[in-house]
C-alpha cells in the first residue's frame, strides 16, 4: 500500500512487517561509517586554523537516515555517495523521499523553493532566530544567534486527529465509559512518543481540539428540548482537569497536557547493552524515561549496585523496591527506609525476614 494505491507484490517482506526493519539493518549496517570516513574529521581553514567535527552527522532508524551539515556542498557529495553505496547492495535512494533542505531558511535546490525544517520519524526539525538569552550555543560557547526545536509534525498531529475523530464518530451511541476506554490508549501512546521533545503547545492544543470534538459528540446525544449545558453537565463535571473534566463511574479522559515533558537521554556512542559495561547501563536506568520514579532514585542512591548481591543492575533485570526494615515490624514507607533489590534477591531476603518473625 502506497499513497493509499494497493500494490501487489510477489516477493520481499510485506508492508510494515515486523522483519522488514531487521532486514534494513542489516542491508545497511556499515552505511554510516564508510561515509562518514570519506571526509576529514578536521578542515583546515584559509587562515591556517583547523575546522574541529567536519565529518557529517548521520542518523539512521531502519531505512529511514537523515544527513546533517553546514556545506550544502557536502550534503551533495553524501547523497552521490549513499546512492553509490547502496547500489552495491542492490538498493537505491527514493527520489519522492530524498531531499535537502535548511532548518533555518529557504533555500532554491532543482529550481524549486524549499521551506525550512525538516520531518524525520514523526518530528519536525526546525531553527528559529532567537536573542542572544535564548540561542543555541556552538561548543566553544559562540552565539549562534538561533534555536533548533523538535516539535511533533503537523503530518502526524492531523494523523492523531483523525484517529480520535474516527473513534468518537463511530462510539456516538456508546456509553461514556466506552468511548473513554477508547480514547485513553490512543491519546496516552501519542503523548508518550512525542513527551521528550517540545510539546507542551502541542498537547494544550490538542485538548481544546478534543474539547470540541467531545462537545459536538454531546450536542448530538442531547434531546432538542434539552438545554446544552444540562447536556455538558451529564457528561462533564468537576475533576483533574477542573470543572469540565470529561468523566462517568470513575472512568476519568486522559487529556494531552497531562504528559509530563521529559528529555529523553542520549545514549553514549559506541555503547551496546551487551559489551558487558553494567555500570554504565545501570546508571543510566536511574535517569531513563521508561523506569518509575521510585525506583530511578533508589537506583541512583546506590550507584546501580543491589545491596544483597553487590552486583550491578543490568537492564533485563527485573528489580522490586524492598522494606529494609519489613512494614509488619514498622518499617515506614520512605526513601531511607528502602532499596532496590534484584527480583530473587528480594525473594531470599523476604523469606529470611518471615524466618526471623516465626523464629521470634
Amino acid at each position: 500500500m502506497d499513497k493509499g494505491i494497493f500494490e501487489e507484490t510477489d516477493s520481499g517482506t510485506p508492508q510494515g512487517g515486523v522483519i522488514s526493519p531487521l532486514l534494513a539493518n542489516i542491508a545497511l549496517h556499515g552505511l554510516i561509517n564508510d561515509i562518514r570516513n570519506q571526509f576529514p574529521a578536521n578542515k583546515k581553514r584559509k587562515d591556517g586554523s583547523y575546522k574541529t567535527g567536519y565529518q557529517p552527522a548521520i542518523i539512521r532508524y531502519a531505512d529511514d537516515f537523515v544527513v546533517l551539515h553546514e556545506d550544502y556542498d557536502v550534503i551533495l557529495k553524501c547523497k552521490n555517495l549513499i546512492a553509490q553505496w547502496l547500489k552495491q547492495v542492490g538498493l537505491e535512494l527514493k527520489p519522492e523521499k530524498t531531499s535537502i533542505r535548511h532548518t533555518l531558511k529557504s533555500i532554491e535546490h532543482d529550481g524549486k523553493t524549499i521551506d525550512p525544517g525538516f520531518d524525520f520519524l514523526g518530528f519536525n526539525i526546525k531553527s528559529y532566530p532567537v536573542g542572544k538569552y535564548h540561542s543555541g550555543k556552538t561548543p566553544h560557547r559562540e552565539i549562534l544567534g538561533f534555536k533548533t526545536i523538535i516539535k511533533p509534525s503537523k503530518k502526524k498531529i492531523l494523523a492523531h486527529h483523525e484517529a480520535i475523530k474516527k473513534v468518537i464518530n463511530a462510539n456516538k451511541n456508546a456509553p461514556q465509559a466506552a468511548l473513554i476506554a477508547k480514547l485513553n490508549p490512543i491519546i496516552r501512546g501519542w503523548c508518550n512518543y512525542y513527551r521528550t521533545v517540545c510539546s507542551k503547545e502541542t498537547f494544550d492544543t490538542e485538548d481544546h481540539i478534543l474539547w470540541n470534538m467531545l462537545r459536538a459528540w454531546t450536542v448530538s446525544r442531547k434531546k432538542n428540548r434539552t438545554p446544552l449545558i444540562e447536556a455538558l453537565r451529564k457528561y462533564f463535571s468537576y475533576g483533574r482537569r477542573g470543572k469540565w473534566t470529561f468523566q462517568t463511574n470513575g472512568m476519568v479522559l486522559y487529556y494531552h497536557a497531562e504528559t509530563e515533558i521529559k528529555r529523553h537521554q542520549l545514549v553514549r556512542a559506541e555503547v551496546s547493552p551487551y559489551d558487558g559495561n553494567w555500570t554504565y547501563w545501570s546508571k543510566r536506568r536511574g535517569i531513563y524515561t521508561g523506569t518509575p520514579m521510585r525506583v530511578s532514585k533508589l537506583l541512583k542512591k546506590q550507584k546501580g549496585i543491589c545491596p544483597i548481591c553487590k552486583q550491578h543492575f543490568t537492564p533485563d533485570d527485573l528489580i522490586e523496591v524492598d522494606h529494609i526494615i519489613p512494614k509488619s515490624k514498622g518499617g515506614k514507607d520512605r526513601y531511607d527506609n528502602l532499596q532496590a533489590l534484584h527480583r530473587h534477591c528480594h525473594d531470599a531476603k523476604s523469606k529470611n525476614d518471615y524466618l526471623y518473625d516465626w523464629l521470634d
